[in-house]
């Protein structure tokens, strides 16, 4: 027995405006609400989606519904999973309603799953702190369940990017499956076709996309050069019954049928006859990967070198490259991640909302400069003309961000590290670069660091070189002198820089009503 497990990526991006640099339009004056459409091309997403929505997403769910309705009495049914990352989701709230409901139609059938991803499908699994990574996939996973009432069990994470850090996070928040690309680099030629379980980790399965009979039909579908053209439902069911296995993963975008494939090609009819072909196979059923994970045991262990060896399943050679293979998307990613602890220390909700909706593994992909078969999928994903005007119009929108994000927290030149000796071991772990964060640390952080600081004059060398601040370095100058402990130090302390704080904040927003 062998089942078929289908699963449909579904994504859509929010754009960045693509001439902000080249019109000098760059830190204009503009309120916080209006930022997002001030970077992002609400037009052109717009425009892209109900295109997609047109010719993929509303006749594809519809043949779905109207074959596992057709088969509803039967033993064998249809079953398929879908990956909808939250920025999509999005755009079905506010392009198209109806669209949404048709999701919902299909999680009430009972033979539709719906996996976990990050919500703002961004490479956030990359960072070398995991947080805001586990903070975008719980996000995720509450949003399925609030708007499909069904909470994801397996999860895929953007891409498939995938090595066993990331797995063990995943199995310690809970699920019990993950995917990536059965590429053979990682199989040590064993079969994709069985499940796996991740090196370092106990519970959790490691189900591996079968690249080769999804890109037949991903890529290949309506190629009139491809031997195998045309491709039909009977002959695609003949060569997965063929295929050796516990489980066949096909897993291809959703924008297959109907947006990469013209519904002229005949790719709707393909999807439409398939389950039925496949049913007609007494050897072969159709299953959801949950309940695949259910039925079978694994085969092995895959290793997966955090270090060496992260895997994907894009271009050819299927690691991160598609993303951080070249020094434009270096740049950005830095500059990304560079933003976190600072966004951190805002805690504003706005600020957080954007930054991350610049994490979008989008942008990346969009810079990738390599030539050949690579580039022309990179390229035909691109709405921008080089993989150079991308990197532009990416880098200067998020260098403007930044900007404004400094200059509203009031963000110091370099850090400061609270210790309570002169020593490594003595760092508290607490970490500041804004005013705000500054003065949150000040009210929490262990008084035998503050009177460590403050007796140095560490307080007063931060205003005066990094903040470049001297009103704060005299009050700061004096506490100092004062040589007040304990919990009078402490309030003298916060007392100064929330006095501060408050003139500063207040001069700012003096300044740049409109910014």
């Amino acid at each position: 027995m062998t089942d078929v497990v289908f699963v449909f990526e579904v994504h859509q991006p929010h754009r960045l405006r693509k001439n902000l640099f080249w019109e000098n339009k760059l830190f204009k004056r503009a309120k916080k609400e209006d930022l997002f459409n001030y970077y992002f091309d609400n037009e052109l997403d717009r425009e892209i989606f109900e295109r997609a929505a047109k010719k993929c997403y509303f006749p594809s769910n519809q043949i779905l519904l109207d074959v596992i309705d057709e088969h509803k009495k039967e033993r064998c049914r249809p079953k398929f999973a879908f990956s909808l990352s939250g920025v999509f989701l999005e755009q079905c709230e506010s392009f198209s309603p109806d669209l949404l409901e048709t999701f919902r139609q299909l999680a009430k059938t009972g033979c539709v799953e719906f996996l976990n991803q990050t919500y703002y499908h961004s490479v956030a699994s990359l960072y070398a702190d995991k947080d805001e990574f586990v903070e975008q996939v719980t996000m995720h996973r509450e949003t399925i369940k609030t708007m499909m009432s069904y909470t994801p069990q397996v999860f895929e994470n953007t891409e498939l990017l995938y090595n066993n850090a990331i797995a063990k996070i995943i199995e310690n928040l809970g699920y019990k499956g993950i995917y990536t690309e059965g590429v053979e680099k990682i199989l040590g030629g064993n079969s994709p076709n069985y499940l796996y379980t991740p090196k370092g980790s106990r519970q959790i399965r490691l189900l591996l996309r079968n690249y080769k009979l999804t890109d037949d039909v991903g890529f290949r579908f309506s190629a009139r050069w491809w031997s195998e053209w045309p491709l039909t439902a009977e002959k695609y069911a003949h060569w997965l019954a063929d295929t050796q296995g516990d489980l066949i993963n096909i897993f291809p975008d959703y924008e297959t049928f109907g947006e990469h494939h013209w519904p002229e090609t005949g790719i709707h009819k393909f999807l439409k006859r398939l389950p039925e072909e496949i049913l007609k196979w007494p050897h072969l059923h159709m299953a959801t990967p949950s309940e695949a994970i259910e039925k079978y045991s694994p085969r092995g262990e895959v290793d997966v070198s955090e270090t060496k060896g992260t895997v994907s399943w894009a271009d050819v050679d299927r690691d991160s490259s598609g993303w951080l293979g070249n020094a434009m998307q270096w740049a950005y990613y830095t500059n990304l991640k560079q933003l976190e602890p600072i966004i951190h220390e805002a805690d504003d909700a706005e600020w957080l909302r954007l930054w991350r909706n610049f994490q979008t593994s989008d942008h990346l992909y969009y810079m990738f400069a390599q030539g050949g078969a690579p580039g022309e999928v990179h390229s035909y994903f691109s709405p921008y003309e080089s993989p150079l005007n991308a990197f532009v119009a990416a880098e200067a929108a998020l260098l403007d961000f930044g900007n404004r994000v400094r200059l509203q927290t009031y963000t110091a030149n370099e850090p400061f590290l609270f210790s309570t000796a002169a020593n490594e071991e003595s760092f508290t772990g607490t970490m500041t670069w804004t005013l705000k964060g500054f003065l949150k640390a000040l009210r929490t952080v262990d008084g035998k660091a503050l009177e460590f600081h403050n007796r140095r004059g560490d307080f007063t060398s931060w205003a005066e070189y990094s903040l470049q601040d001297w009103e704060l370095q005299e009050e700061f100058n004096a506490i100092k002198a004062s040589k007040a402990k304990g919990e009078a130090l402490r309030e003298k302390l916060v007392a100064a820089a929330q006095n501060r704080y408050r003139k500063v904040t207040a001069q700012t927003q003096e300044v740049t009503r409109q910014f």
